[in-house]
């Protein structure tokens, strides 16, 4: 593929952004490939995804940003992001002790599925090492005391290991521990999680069995970004199946499975494209 500059962008609603951006590029010998925009008129806001082709353009590419900031950030109040397609994301996955997730994401990694680098993984548990061995991935526990007493260390030592590693967003492939504030802060809307779409009806342990006992008829996966609100972040994908009373609290489970499984692959697919602009407390997906 060519290499293309991915720019995202939001800004109050207002007559000639898309024009002057379009122009922007298109004087400076860039060739649009893809443009998607959306208005938000409840909130007045304007949300952008536009990429070009860098062959011809006149601009180096490290000085793009600074030219999008003095042009247009001010004039407009704009907030860009800008990304490069051959920069490839680097991807961290934690862990617990549940294997499904992980093997969905290392196998869409290893199939080639996906433009994205995994250095490393990192679980409180030894239980899903063999795994990461398969992949030839470098698998990095930390225990986690009952108390908690420990946990403030684990942390720092997985924030190094992951300014070591170079990582840019990280995937909690059903991590059973809340991430701290101090990590959220450093991967704002940068940490993919993934849970039952029970929640805040059918809480603590079983949900797939407490679904079951008050019979009901549908089950959902939902996957989000990691804010300081417990499982109240920006949600990026969504998924449902229906049920019947023929199913079994196993069978639940494993149709729970796979849709956990498929909604946080769509998830991570559409972070690794640069398709997804957060605003406030929702996202903007991007086709």
């Amino acid at each position: 593929m060519k290499p293309t500059a991915i720019l995202l962008l939001h800004c109050p609603d207002q007559q000639g952004i898309i024009s002057e951006i379009t122009k922007f590029i298109t004087d400076n010998q860039g060739n649009i490939v893809y443009l998607d925009q959306y208005v938000d008129r409840q909130d007045g806001m304007f949300f952008m995804r536009i990429e070009w082709e860098l062959d011809s353009f006149t601009i180096p590419r490290e000085k793009i940003k600074e030219y999008l900031d003095t042009l247009y950030a001010q004039r407009y109040n704009m907030t860009c992001n800008l990304y490069f397609n051959d920069v490839r994301p680097r991807m961290a996955i934690f862990v617990s002790k549940m294997s499904h997730c992980l093997y969905d994401l290392l196998a869409r990694y290893k199939a080639g599925e996906w433009d994205v680098d995994i250095p490393c993984i990192i679980s409180n548990h030894e239980d899903l090492r063999y795994i990461a061995e398969q992949f030839d991935i470098p698998y990095h526990v930390w225990s986690i005391k009952k108390d908690h007493s420990n946990k403030a260390e684990v942390e720092k030592a997985e924030m190094e290991l992951l300014k070591q590693e170079r990582v840019t967003f990280i995937v909690l492939a059903r991590y059973m521990q809340i991430i701290s504030d101090d990590m959220i802060q450093s991967y704002p809307n940068h940490i993919i999680n993934i849970h039952h779409s029970f929640l805040p009806a059918f809480v603590g342990a079983k949900p797939y069995h407490q679904a079951w006992e008050r019979g009901v008829k549908i089950i959902g996966a939902t996957s989000h970004y990691v804010t300081a609100d417990l499982d109240a972040g920006p949600i990026i994908e969504q998924d449902v199946v229906r049920i019947s009373h023929k199913d079994t609290p196993e069978s639940l489970v494993l149709k729970g499975r796979d849709l956990e499984k498929i909604v946080l692959s769509r998830a991570v697919t559409k972070h690794i494209e640069r398709k997804i602009l957060t605003y406030h407390n929702k996202t903007i997906i991007f086709n």
